[in-house]
């Protein structure tokens, strides 16, 4: 008997921050993700998870509880495990809304891993082969509050700190070198604008980092303003990393025309899921490109999917997978869990091996 979706919910999830989140684009208090739960005729659960960012990917935790109501009516009685089908159909409903369309496809595909028993790095097409690390990132601040958690980062022995940068030039060339006086020279330092600087202001300040040991710079200038990414780029000591202005696989194709970027980070809420993030990974492979797998403000639930993605490919260098530690609250039950030094371990069992109590 062929399997088929019997019902679906979705649900808020709203968790407080231990401390705001601060990056160019603002303050973040409070993860407004957005849970969804798909069930099947034959029994399977399929649990998946979005961050609607409302200044990244144009959502918000209100926007996607409706339009997941779309989707959920358009993905009644379909085949769970023909998920291309089921992403047409969601993409024929309501033009993008990719955040919210994650959710969706996270639980299908831990579904259809289940069906064809194995875990979800397997289903992809990975293996188990090696362990991942997740930097941790210092949230935009004084100078004195981010050299003073990045020495708490460094002590905790993460294999890589992160700094939110995004002002002016002056003052952010005070940040990274202040951060980099005490952090070890072996420990990389990797820097995230968030968009917050011009085409100059960028090239000014990555001109002045080429000792410093900065393993990468992730979206300098404005998303829209891509066209000057191979400007910057070629004028940079530091390698350019896209986040904001590559989300899915056509926006990858063209910035590898483009000569643009060194490397992307994949988000599954700015791809819209699983399938659309390896279309985006063979592009990388194809490129001989390096890739990040990040996220947003997911809880462990969102990430153990991501986690999951960064085995499918060992073109996946990095991992940026910190935020789940920020929240004062863990509601997951299995999924990834951390271990010392920014490691990260993935359940080996059936499917994404990961749920959450679902509140409607």
């Amino acid at each position: 008997m062929a399997d088929r979706i019997v019902r679906i919910d979705v649900a808020p999830l709203r968790i407080k921050l231990k401390k705001p989140f601060v990056i160019s684009l603002g303050p973040v208090y409070h993860a407004e993700n957005v849970v969804v739960r798909i069930m099947t005729r034959l029994g399977r659960v399929g649990f998946g998870e979005c961050c609607p960012f409302r200044t990244i990917n144009g959502e918000s935790m209100d926007t996607a509880l409706i339009v997941g109501q779309y989707l959920k009516e358009s993905l009644m009685d379909r085949d769970p495990l023909d998920i291309e089908s089921c992403i047409r159909i969601m993409d024929s409903s309501i033009h993008g809304n990719r955040s919210i369309k994650s959710a969706f496809d996270i639980a299908l595909h831990d579904i259809a891993s289940q069906a064809a028993t194995l875990p979800l790095y397997a289903f992809l097409g990975g293996k188990l082969n090696r362990t991942l690390f997740t930097d941790y990132t210092v949230s935009f601040g004084t100078p004195k509050d981010m050299v003073a958690e990045a020495i708490v980062i460094m002590n905790r022995g993460y294999p890589a700190v992160k700094i939110k940068v995004g002002g002016t030039a002056e003052e952010d060339l005070v940040r990274i070198r202040e951060i980099r006086k005490v952090v070890q020279q072996n420990i990389p330092l990797r820097l995230d604008a968030n968009q917050g600087w011009s085409v100059d202001t960028a090239i000014e300040v990555l001109s002045e980092l080429a000792d410093m040991n900065i393993e990468f710079c992730e979206e300098p200038i404005a998303r829209w303003d891509f066209m000057s990414l191979a400007k910057v780029r070629k004028a940079s000591p530091v390698p350019i990393m896209a986040d904001e202005s590559c989300s899915d696989h056509h926006d990858l194709e063209r910035l590898i025309a483009l000569k643009a970027c060194d490397y992307v980070n994949i988000k599954l809420g700015k791809s819209g899921g699983l399938h659309n993030a390896r279309k985006m990974i063979l592009l990388a492979e194809q490129a001989g490109m390096q890739v990040q797998v990040g996220g947003f403000v997911e809880s462990r639930l969102g990430f153990t999917a991501s986690a999951h993605l960064a085995l499918s490919s060992d073109c996946v260098a990095w991992c940026d997978f910190d935020t789940p530690l920020m929240l004062e609250e863990d509601p997951v039950t299995g999924g990834m869990l951390y271990g010392d030094g920014g490691s990260v371990r993935v359940p080996e069992g059936v499917g994404m091996g990961v749920s959450i109590e679902v509140k409607i």
